[in-house]
């Protein structure tokens, strides 16, 4: 292996440092190591503990397995059910040719966690599974962040135990600073939903600090500006993020939503019909849905809600998706039918925000949303200030 590193200063473009390194491609984990360690000596940078454990660390000592795991991540980013499950079948393959490669079982914990929010699976198959691969994880490393994360998250979307999962990511943080998943998980997933809007942006916005050209990190940047009633921020954030990847359905109708709060119904309309030709997601069909109804296309919104309901008793298909129907119906009754539901699935990807999701807001004040809202974030709980440490 032949590797040239140069370290430049990005603001007068100066030339700091450069060096060859030409190793037997035994131990990539040794080079990057030593490669790591001199630039942090060039730049004279204090190493915290846990970063030199970072830098020291080997992880598998075998590269097809680690080869496997990158393969695993790359699918992972793309996140779509398909891409979701590819990376499932990588984790499980690095797994089977190194059984204690704990980073494999934390990115299959994550890739579990996921399928849910992406069409992939019900919740109540995949929490378990996610739950067990990230204990395994911990069981041979417990200083994985990424298993600590996904522990976290799922402690809030599978048992909406909020002041847990809080827990789990200060200590994920604690243990990797620069890991931005952590970051954007506890910004989405909690801080979102305890009411926590501006601490969940300046958490997000260090997310995208850590992995600029994450689609995800980027999309949830969108939302939580959403969350925030910063709608105008929201709209140019999803904007870049759709030029980045416009085939990435997330940001498209994160956008669509943003434009409809905004009153850009037109605009708003076409990005979730441009969505809807990308995906069978139902959260994206079931937003379009409440906006055909809100908008005096009732026949148009009664078709998506006949779709999901064939597409629900063929596989799993979010509740959600038929309650924000039956929200633009003004059905109040049977979108909160759909809405409990979804917490008896455990959809904590789409019942979660319940006191935040802007969408729902016409059922605010009802008695029964109230009493469903308070055992997901009980009243006391919401817009709690929550300090990291």
């Amino acid at each position: 292996m032949h590797v040239n590193v140069q370290l430049l200063n990005a603001l007068t473009d100066s030339h700091l440092w450069a060096d060859t390194y030409d190793r037997k491609l035994t131990d990539i984990f040794a080079v990057e190591g030593e490669i790591a360690k001199t630039i942090a000596d060039t730049l004279q940078a204090k190493l915290s503990g846990s970063e030199k454990s970072l830098i020291a660390k080997t992880p598998t000592a075998n590269n097809e397995a680690h080869e496997l795991y990158l393969k695993g991540r790359f699918f992972w980013n793309k996140r779509t059910a398909e891409d979701l499950r590819k990376s499932i079948d990588y984790f499980n393959q690095a797994i089977a040719k190194d059984p204690n490669y704990g980073l494999a079982y934390a990115g299959l914990a994550q890739s579990w966690k996921l399928l849910p929010a992406f069409n992939g699976g019900a919740p109540q198959d995949c929490f378990p599974q996610a739950e067990a691969a990230a204990r395994k994880a911990l069981a041979l490393d417990d200083t994985l962040s990424d298993a600590h994360a996904a522990l976290a998250s799922l402690k809030g979307l599978n048992g909406f135990d909020y002041a847990g999962a809080i827990k789990e990511y200060e200590r994920a943080i604690r243990l990797n600073s620069n890991d931005a998943t952590a970051h954007q998980w506890f910004a989405n997933d909690t801080l979102a939903n305890i009411g926590q809007s501006e601490r969940e942006v300046a958490v997000m916005k260090r997310a995208v600090e850590l992995d600029p050209l994450s689609l995800i990190i980027n999309s949830n940047l969108g939302v939580a500006y959403i969350h925030a009633d910063r709608l105008d921020e929201a709209i140019a954030q999803l904007r870049k993020t759709v030029e980045l990847d416009g085939t990435f359905y997330y940001a498209r109708y994160n956008l669509a939503q943003a434009l409809e709060l905004k009153g850009l119904i037109p605009e708003a309309t076409a990005e979730y019909q441009k969505t809807m030709s990308m995906t069978e997601d139902p959260v994206p069909l079931g937003m379009l849905g409440r906006l055909y109804a809100l908008h005096g296309q009732k026949d148009a919104a009664l078709k998506i809600l006949q779709r999901l309901r064939q597409n629900r008793a063929q596989r799993y298909t979010a509740a959600y998706g038929l309650a924000l129907i039956y929200v633009g119906l003004g059905d109040r009754n049977e979108a909160l039918n759909w809405l409990e539901q979804g917490y008896r699935e455990h959809d904590g990807f789409n019942i979660g925000p319940i006191r935040v999701d802007p969408l729902l807001a016409p059922l605010q004040g009802d008695p029964r949303f109230e009493a469903l809202a308070e055992k997901i974030v009980p009243a006391r709980e919401f817009g709690k200030t929550v300090t990291q440490k």
